[in-house]
């Protein structure tokens, strides 16, 4: 796990001196035990370092090859690196290390550009390929590790972290206004687009080749519906429980691989609880476990995470926090380098913080709900499915009832009528979207909500679900989810937060082995009795006590509700109703007033204040203060030693 960057000027130019050492500068928290940069004509790769595996000096990077015609920077693991090394020797290749990274650098020299088809792991990598003049970029299959990528004039530019790209002033901070209007509606921006017209994401599964002064030419190397169709049907109940059992507890135990450390995060939801479970079976010693709670924050899952934390005697860690919330916000924002509000985040980073006190890389159980179908959301969906093949008088006469139901406590209910009413794709938006469109439009000025007439948003997801095979709904969403809300949100949450602390987070349940199996099980497999993730529960009902595997799923949000009612409500109308904020010219202040009014008066528009103050101050740290940020950039960068010069 680390932070990567790069640059490649146009012919016969050479990047400026210090550019990729600011980029640097800017990720030194990914890296804390290290880093290096390397030179070769038009390119300079640069990396900063976590050791995990090969903590000798050996293990650095950029790597190159042994006659220096590939060099890479590596950020990730490769669990399959100790089958793919002895491949490699097979054929004659020398390596210098023990390093799972400086694989990349001889199977790239083997099969080329197919390299990240062979690897099994979370990885974004950069291959200079000395000889063809060419930079090849990769990211993993699901997106657990981010890469970043932006052009200006002739110089290509990526890194591991959006702010990163900012250390160059030429890369412009116009801000992409549909991908705003995305971020409104979902809490983050989704891929490949990001806040900034200038900068992109490289999606996941996909891989992008660039040459001096060329157009980067992207290119999709995993396809998750047909990696699916190709997994053996499961012949009973019984095969597809012993089958997610044995892929799931593969996963982990290649996943305890490390020379630092390892510990698990432990919420007490099922996911977590598995993985702790599956740990404890393997080592030889007790498991470090970690959990967090709020003191005001009401029903607390500690009790729940002490059970598994006791039933595997494992060295449990347990912290209870008072968020400052208003201090911690513009941390948030400037690691993320865009407006991301998922309230998730801000415990998530107090669980990193902790955690890292005692271990280097902990194991954690994001993707077990969108794999095995786990969220309420999937039932709602699947009901209104159901509903919509009624006959049309009834289904009409419902959704006209719902819509129509009074008081603030029946939003819900009313959401729920527009959402059987519109359909697969845009209802699915209502479930999980924070601002539905026609919100939205009330908040923008008159020349945005024109301009956002159409939601944009809906409309991607109707073109994501038009390229999957007919299904049962549950089937549809998950893989729907997986493609957008894992990667764009819960991965890059996890990513972000553990990262700002040198913290490695590993995802079992995101194995491409387990996420294809999970996707290929039949519905029933997923929704059973209108309850989530049935098989996968059964697959592991000896391991946890029935209070677990029949509790009512939690999330690891904040209680916004109460908070921007209450303590944080003065903090919110300050900083939305500002002269700064009124002058950005995106929003009607008598509508955000309206809002707040409404929230404290007993209307729940929580999430939606969150999601314009995360915004806010993300404008205030990474546009108006991103001066500031380079020249702070530029002077810690001054010390930065020289690149290595290939001969």
């Amino acid at each position: 796990m680390c932070g990567i960057a790069g640059a490649l000027a146009g012919p016969f130019a050479v990047p400026p001196n210090d550019l990729v050492a600011r980029m640097l500068v800017a990720q030194l928290h990914r890296g804390p035990d290290g880093g290096g940069m390397l030179a070769d004509g038009p390119v300079v790769l640069g990396h900063r370092r976590l050791s995990i595996v090969d903590l000798s000096s050996a293990g650095r990077q950029p790597m190159i090859n042994e006659d220096g015609s590939v060099a890479v920077v590596v950020n990730g693991e490769i669990y399959n690196h100790v089958s793919l090394r002895r491949e490699l020797e097979a054929k004659g290749h020398t390596f210098r290390s023990q390093s799972d990274s400086e694989i990349v650098a001889h199977l790239y020299e083997e099969v080329g550009v197919r390299t990240p088809e062979f690897l099994r792991g979370m990885f974004a990598f950069a291959v200079w390929d000395r000889r063809k003049r060419r930079l090849f970029l990769a990211r993993d299959r699901f997106g657990e590790k981010p890469l970043y990528y932006a052009r200006t004039g002739d110089t290509f530019l990526f890194a591991s972290e959006l702010g990163a790209l900012l250390a160059d002033e030429r890369v412009g901070q116009t801000v992409d206004l549909a991908a705003l209007d995305a971020y409104l509606a979902l809490q983050y921006v989704p891929h490949p687009d990001t806040i900034f017209s200038d900068i992109r994401k490289l999606p996941p599964g996909h891989v992008l080749e660039v040459e001096p002064a060329e157009m980067p030419r992207l290119r999709r190397y995993y396809n998750l519906a047909d990696s699916a169709r190709r997994v053996p049907a499961v012949a009973t109940q019984a095969d597809a429980v012993a089958s997610i059992r044995l892929a799931v507890e593969e996963a982990v135990d290649s996943r305890m691989m490390s020379d630092v450390p390892v510990g698990a995060f432990l919420s007490g939801g099922v996911d977590s609880s598995i993985i702790v479970a599956c740990m404890a079976r393997r080592s030889s010693r007790p498991v470090k476990t970690f959990s967090v709670g709020f003191t005001d924050a009401g029903a607390t899952e500690l009790p729940y995470a002490r059970l598994v934390a006791e039933r595997y005697h494992t060295d449990h860690h347990e912290l209870m926090v008072d968020p400052d919330m208003t201090a911690l916000l513009p941390s948030v924002m400037r690691h993320h380098g865009e407006p991301f509000a998922d309230t998730s985040s801000i415990p998530t980073r107090y669980l990193c913080e902790m955690t890292r006190r005692d271990v280097v890389v902990a194991l954690s159980g994001d993707g077990g709900d969108e794999v095995f179908g786990g969220y309420r959301r999937y039932v709602w969906a699947h009901v209104a499915d159901l509903l919509r093949r009624l006959p049309t008088p009834l289904v009409a006469g419902l959704t006209r009832t719902l819509r129509a139901l009074p008081g603030a406590r029946l939003r819900w209910l009313r959401r729920y009528g527009r959402a059987i009413e519109q359909g697969e794709s845009a209802g699915y938006l209502e479930f999980i979207g924070h601002f539905p469109s026609d919100e939205r439009r009330g908040l923008y000025t008159p020349e945005l909500a024109e301009r956002f007439g159409d939601d944009h948003t809906a409309a991607r997801f109707a073109a994501l679900l038009s390229q999957m095979s007919a299904g049962a709904t549950v089937d549809r969403l998950t893989a729907l989810d997986i493609q957008t809300y894992l990667p764009d949100d819960i991965l890059t949450k996890v990513d972000i937060a553990s990262m700002t602390h040198g913290l490695e987070a590993r995802a079992p349940l995101v194995d491409h082995h387990v996420v294809e199996l999970g996707l290929g099980l039949p519905a029933t497999a997923k929704l059973k009795h209108l309850e989530g993730k049935a098989l996968f529960k059964q697959a592991f009902v000896d391991l946890l006590p029935p209070a677990i595997l029949n509790r009512s799923k939690r999330g690891f949000a904040l209680p916004t509700r109460h908070w921007l009612g209450g303590k944080l409500h003065a903090f919110a109308r300050e900083t939305l109703l500002s002269t700064v904020a009124r002058s950005r010219g995106l929003f009607q202040p008598d509508a955000v007033r309206s809002l707040l009014d409404r929230h404290r008066a007993g209307e729940d528009h929580g999430e939606r204040i969150w999601n314009l103050l995360a915004l806010e101050v993300w404008f205030r740290e990474m546009v108006d203060g991103r001066a500031g940020f380079v020249a702070d950039l530029k002077q810690r960068a001054s010390a930065a030693t020289a690149p290595v010069t290939l001969a």
